[in-house]
This record gives structure tokens, C-alpha cells and sequence, in this order.
């Protein structure tokens, strides 16, 4: 959620920002709940703490007359109080619940240099590394490379399943296991950290990331809070519970530390975590039906870091250094996409896409996106840090694909194919593929 204090002496900035990024938020109202929130709760509050005191006080003592007396007084100013209010004691829920559902409806602010615009057509390519390859011959859709050794097999996945689930076979089973240990090598490893952390200039401690199995379930509390959940959408629900499948696995991540203070002293906390995700893929029908780009049940590599305020968009800056290095170190060609207001999404104040050159398809396709959301998320969690002056305030979260194997295999499939339908393995996957340079 947004800082209602910032709402407060920034209205018409954040309707205009809000606006930026596709949202109609009535500030007005929300505003008028909170000043009817402010200015009478304090009153009635203090009426029923002294109407409690009074009633504890004569629990096991007979009152005085005059005592009696003031507590028929109370009774009347708690009376006259909430009709002079408009029967506010018994609106108040109705009221906090109408104020909670327009706070949250308000998104997150965008940075100054995201670029405004209204649609993913406005956001700018940030810059380019390498060059597509040249084929001697009509390159291949990763889906067909795939048939001749039956490497994907959708058909019978979807007589088990239903569609949009695969099996994945064979050497792509292998390889999305070798991508597993060398992402993991890479960002467990301080020295790689540090390089990165200096190549671009950034002020960060060079803390490697901790591997992460999180829960493939959330309850409905922990997800809410999380404001990603996307009910209609993407997300799954269990019928018969309050829980949820993860759609990524920073959505069981970013709340390990929900209502929890943290030390400054432990920040930056950086996690990379592995889950296998599922989404509804709602309104994509008809989309990239042939391959694996858009399943049902996926296996992610995903960055989540929580971070003091002064260092969020550092953090945000090394994911994206992250991601390119390992898009690199593969030898994808890739640009960088700085996505717009109407695109980075309700809780992020600034979004950066990576997307990679399929040479089957003659375009660029996004595989790795990355999220910094400023204290937005952490107020809804409330996770705090506790500086060493003892002073406690929210901590800033970021998240960000490191490898999503859908679609990096399909990428991969797609840049190292070879004439005669075969595709090599990239040398930086070769020492978790038994050495083989070819499949």
C-alpha cells in the first residue's frame, strides 16, 4: 500500500501518477474516510477505555451512589456521541472497510525515469548486446526442433492434465537441471557478486544469494499482502481452503518476514529461490499454443531481496546486472526494456524487462523481468528493519527473474540449433551436462 501520510500532502500528484499507470483512484473519498477516521475514532476511543475503566473498577466493589451516577453520565456522552456521529459505532467497520479497499486500490508511485505511456507499445528499449545470429538455413521454432525426438509431449500431458501442461523429456530435463546448477554456482558466489556490484558502479555490500525451496501454497492472508495476488487471472485456488498455488516463487518469498522487524545489520537479505509455478493463463488462449512459452505449471529461478530504503534501487539495478550477465555467460542476444507507467504493474514503482532474440519466431520475447516496489509491499506485509538507533521503518523489496526454463530452454533450443536438427549445449552448461556439447 501507498503511505497514507504521502496521499495526504500529495493528492493531486498521486491521482495524476495513478493515472500514468492506468488507474482511476477516487482520492477525494478516500481522503474524507481518513478525516472521518482521524477526527472521531480518538473521541469514541477515549469514551469506551473510560466506560471500561469504570466497569473493572466496581467488578468485585459495590459503587457509590455518585459513582453510579457517573457512569449513567458516560453511558449518555457515549450515546449522544455516536448519534451526533450518524451511528457511527455501528458503521465503523463499513467505514475502515471502505477506507482499506480505496488505500489499496491506489498503486504504487513510478520513479521519475520511468518513461509514461499507455500501453507496452511506449516502453523503450534500453539497449541491445549482441547480434542475432545468421543461419545458413530457415531456423526452426523451438516446438519443432523438439518432434523428432520427442523431447515435449503435450498431447499426452493434456489427456492427464488437460492443456497448456507438457512433459519434458530427455535432454531437456537435463539441461533445464544444468541451467538449475549453473545459476546456482553463479549467484553463490561472492566473488561474482562483487564483480557485478563493481562493473556498475553500484554502493552495495557484495552478499551472495541464499537458495530458497519455498512452499508451493500460500494462504489467502500471506498472498493478499503480498498485493500480487491476481485471483481472476493467474492464480489458483485450493476449493475446499484458504490456499493458494504460487504463481513464482518470489510470492511465498517476499512474506517470510510478514509483521517481523529485522535487524539493519542483516539487510541486504538476498534469496534465490526455486518453485514450481502455476498460472491460469486467463485470456492467453490461442496465444503460443504450439510451444512451451505460455504452460499452466512452469519451474522458475526467481530473486528476492529486502533491502534498507537507501539501497532499493541499487538492488534493483544489480538483479537487472545479474540477469544480463547470465544471459550473457549463456550467449543470448538480449535487449533491455524499460516498460512504462501503464506497463511495470500496480505495486512497482519501476519495471525492467530482459528479452531475448528467437531466431524461429524472428523477434525478441521477454524472459526475465524485474520489480522494485519501494516500501509499497512491505507496508502491506509489515516488514520493518530496526536501524541501529533503534528507529523502525519499512524495508524496501525487490524481485526478479534469474532463469525461467520454458523459456530459456526455448531460447537456447532456438540459438543453437545446427542444420541438421541438432542443438549445442552452451559452454557454460557443458560442466553440468557430463561434459557433452550437443544434444
Amino acid at each position: 500500500m501507498l503511505d497514507i501520510q504521502f496521499i495526504r500532502d500529495n493528492p493531486e500528484l498521486v491521482v495524476e501518477k495513478s493515472r500514468q499507470k492506468g488507474y482511476v483512484v477516487d482520492i477525494e473519498e478516500l481522503l474524507a474516510l481518513d478525516r472521518e477516521l482521524r477526527e472521531r475514532l480518538p473521541k469514541l476511543d477515549e469514551l469506551y477505555h473510560q466506560r471500561n475503566e469504570w466497569a473493572a473498577k466496581f467488578k468485585s466493589q459495590k459503587p457509590t451512589s455518585e459513582e453510579i451516577e457517573a457512569g449513567k453520565k458516560l453511558k449518555e456522552n457515549i450515546k449522544d456521541a455516536t448519534e451526533r456521529y450518524g451511528q457511527y459505532e455501528r458503521n465503523i467497520d463499513t467505514v475502515k472497510k471502505r477506507f482499506d479497499q480505496l488505500l489499496k486500490s491506489v498503486p504504487n508511485m513510478p520513479i521519475d525515469d520511468v518513461p509514461v505511456g499507455t500501453s507496452e507499445e511506449q516502453n523503450v528499449v534500453a539497449k541491445t548486446v549482441g547480434e542475432p545470429k545468421k543461419f545458413d538455413f530457415g531456423p526452426k521454432n523451438h516446438w519443432e526442433l523438439t518432434v523428432a525426438e520427442a523431447l515435449i509431449d503435450k498431447q499426452r500431458a493434456a489427456k492427464v492434465a488437460g492443456s497448456r501442461f507438457t512433459y519434458l523429456k530427455g535432454d531437456l530435463v537435463l539441461m533445464q537441471f544444468a541451467l538449475v546448477q549453473f545459476a546456482l554456482q553463479t549467484l553463490t558466489d561472492t566473488v561474482v557478486v562483487e564483480k557485478l556490484i563493481k562493473d556498475n558502479q553500484l554502493n552495495l555490500v557484495p552478499k551472495p544469494f541464499t537458495p530458497v525451496l519455498p512452499p508451493a501454497l500460500v494462504n489467502t492472508k500471506a498472498y493478499m499482502a503480498t498485493t500480487r495476488l491476481d485471483a481472476e487471472n493467474v492464480t489458483y485456488k485450493l476449493a475446499d481452503d484458504e490456499l493458494w498455488l504460487n504463481a513464482s516463487a518470489e510470492h511465498s518469498l517476499c512474506n517470510m518476514y510478514m509483521d517481523e522487524i529485522v535487524s539493519e545489520s542483516e539487510l541486504p537479505i538476498r534469496y534465490l529461490g526455486y518453485a514450481t509455478s502455476f498460472r491460469r493463463e486467463a485470456g492467453t488462449y490461442g496465444k503460443d499454443t504450439e510451444g512451451t512459452i505460455r504452460m499452466h505449471q512452469f519451474d522458475k529461478l526467481e530473486m528476492e531481496v529486502f533491502s534498507t530504503p537507501e539501497t532499493g534501487l541499487e538492488e534493483h539495478k544489480l538483479l537487472i546486472a545479474v540477469q544480463e550477465h547470465l544471459m550473457e555467460s549463456l550467449g543470448l542476444p538480449y535487449q533491455v526494456l524499460q516498460k512504462c507507467t501503464a506497463d511495470i504493474g500496480k505495486p512497482n514503482a519501476r519495471g525492467v524487462d530482459i528479452e531475448v532474440y528467437f531466431p524461429g519466431q524472428s523477434k525478441y520475447r521477454e524472459t526475465h523481468t524485474a520489480d522494485y516496489m519501494t516500501d509499497y509491499q512491505a507496508r502491506s506485509l509489515q516488514t520493518r528493519l530496526r536501524r541501529t538507533d533503534n528507529r523502525v521503518e519499512l524495508v524496501h523489496t525487490n524481485d526478479a527473474t534469474a532463469l525461467a526454463f520454458p523459456r530459456l530452454i526455448a531460447a537456447i533450443l532456438e540459438n543453437y540449433q545446427t542444420k541438421d536438427g541438432h542443438v549445442v549445449i552452451p559452454e557454460a552448461l557443458r560442466p553440468f551436462m557430463a561434459g557433452r556439447s550437443i544434444i
